[in-house]
């Protein structure tokens, strides 16, 4: 009989490792897990929650500006980005404190390296071989950057969030949800922000609504947006500041203080010897898996960002969740991602669950579409010209709501409750029936009454 060391281990300490750690060992499991920085992953260290955290911070820039509307006189603001900083890394640290010791309090064998397979069942960490009946990779992903001149004076995601000072003009190249939500943050913080993306419009993969809806709100706060444009050569000049030439020639180049990239993530897979041992990965170095988490060898698995699947902190804590309780449990269980909420923490946020409007053409050729832009309670007294954007997509035939989407504060907050209803297959007329909430932006999903029927060309 074969003897192993551990019956699971992990390798990575995010969000999805952790989960199946801690569930895997619930369940009796001997568990080891080993990560190479610190626990907590992408997002507990240098993701969602430090961003969420500058979001917070940006915001006071408007609530300050608002406030005059609503009686109160507010003396000039100062504001400090060494403190904002220094704050956000005790906050930081007593997160992943709390995730080690959560593992620990899991009898969860925890350990600190890089670990690499040697074959199938054989971990090497600090220079020992472990074995183990599975292995689970959950080593996340990590900001992608071309290969351009200059590419080594830009930032990546990691960095912006560990600057000194904050710059006075930062050039942000993509146009995904980490581009325009650091835009956002920079922007109401004090710099100068252009957004510069090689596509027609921002927020590829979102409803073309939405994301219209969100550029032009974001053109009205100050944001200077560059489609259809890219990135040839970053200089660093002689007084610190970057020079940056753009593919079209004709366009005079950049002055900036920063260059953040932000034009997507790649899998954390190289120097694990995966495909040494034949784990299958595919053109980007993703982990190849199945809906339980399986790669092609029976010992070896993988959630989470590594996968390439969606790549969402609570997807990754469901799918290590799902398999540990197939590897350990009574049953194989595979994670239910038929619908789930998304957030983009720009200035305005975005919520949104479900299919886009073109998704829904594709798939079910007839459909009846809801929106309504308004403006909010909170700006007729505030004087901003903010608008908010509710839109729901129904397929015309079962009347059942396929897609829930807003652009407006506290949308984030609102469509994780819209996610319960859809999940559950709701219809328009559940919608309707539904009493709403007044006076909220809320009840405009349960009032809309205006419908655009639209078919799929044939």
């Amino acid at each position: 009989m074969t003897s192993y060391d551990y019956q699971l281990f992990v390798i990575g300490g995010g969000s999805g490792g952790v989960r199946a750690a801690r569930v895997a060992a619930g369940l009796g499991a001997r568990v080891a897990i080993t990560e190479g920085f610190r626990y907590g992953g992408t997002c507990v260290i240098r993701g969602c929650v430090p961003k969420k955290l500058l979001v917070y911070a940006a915001h006071f820039a408007e609530d300050f500006a608002d406030a005059k509307g609503f009686g109160w006189t507010v003396p000039p603001a100062e504001f400090s980005w060494p403190q904002l900083i220094a704050a956000k890394n005790q906050e930081i640290a007593r997160l992943s404190g709390i995730y080690e010791n959560n593992l620990l309090g899991s009898k969860v064998t925890v350990l600190h390296g890089n670990a690499r397979l040697l074959d199938p069942h054989t971990v090497e960490v600090n220079g020992q071989h472990v074995r183990a009946q599975h292995i689970l990779i959950a080593t996340g992903g990590t900001p992608y950057l071309p290969a351009l001149p200059g590419i080594e004076h830009a930032l990546t995601s990691n960095e912006v969030f560990e600057l000194p000072q904050l710059p006075k003009r930062v050039l942000i190249v993509g146009g995904g949800y980490i581009a325009v939500e650091f835009a956002g943050i920079l922007h109401d913080l004090g710099a100068h922000v252009t957004l510069c993306y090689r596509g027609q419009h921002i927020l590829r993969g979102f409803d073309n609504e939405v994301a219209a809806h969100l550029q032009a709100e974001m053109v009205k706060k100050g944001i200077t947006i560059l489609l259809n444009q890219d990135v040839a050569q970053i200089e660093k000049l002689a007084n610190g500041s970057l020079s940056v030439r753009l593919v079209d020639a004709q366009a005079a180049p950049l002055l900036v203080d920063a260059v953040l990239y932000a034009t997507g993530r790649v899998p954390n897979t190289q120097g694990l010897g995966l495909a040494e041992v034949g784990v299958a990965l595919n053109d980007k170095g993703g982990v190849k898996v199945n809906a339980f988490g399986h790669t092609n060898l029976p010992s070896v698995h993988a959630v989470g960002d590594v996968t390439q699947r969606i790549s969402l902190t609570p997807v990754a804590i469901r799918e290590g969740a799902a398999l540990a309780n197939t590897l350990f449990g009574p049953a194989p269980v595979s994670a239910d991602l038929r619908t789930v909420p998304s957030a983009v923490f720009s200035q305005p946020p975005i919520g949104t669950v479900g299919l886009t409007e073109a998704q829904a053409l594709a798939q079910f050729g007839e459909i009846d579409v809801y929106s309504s832009t308004f403006r909010s309670l909170r700006h007729t007294l505030s004087g901003s010209d903010e608008r908010t954007l509710v839109k729901l997509v129904v397929d015309s035939a079962s009347q059942r709501v396929l897609g829930a989407h807003m652009v407006g504060a506290d949308a984030p907050e609102i469509i994780q409750g819209l996610a319960i209803a859809l999940h559950m297959g709701a219809t328009k007329a559940d919608f309707d029936a539904t009493v709403a909430l007044h006076p909220s932006a809320a009840e405009e999903f349960v009032t809309l009454r205006n419908k655009v029927v639209k078919k799929r060309p044939a």
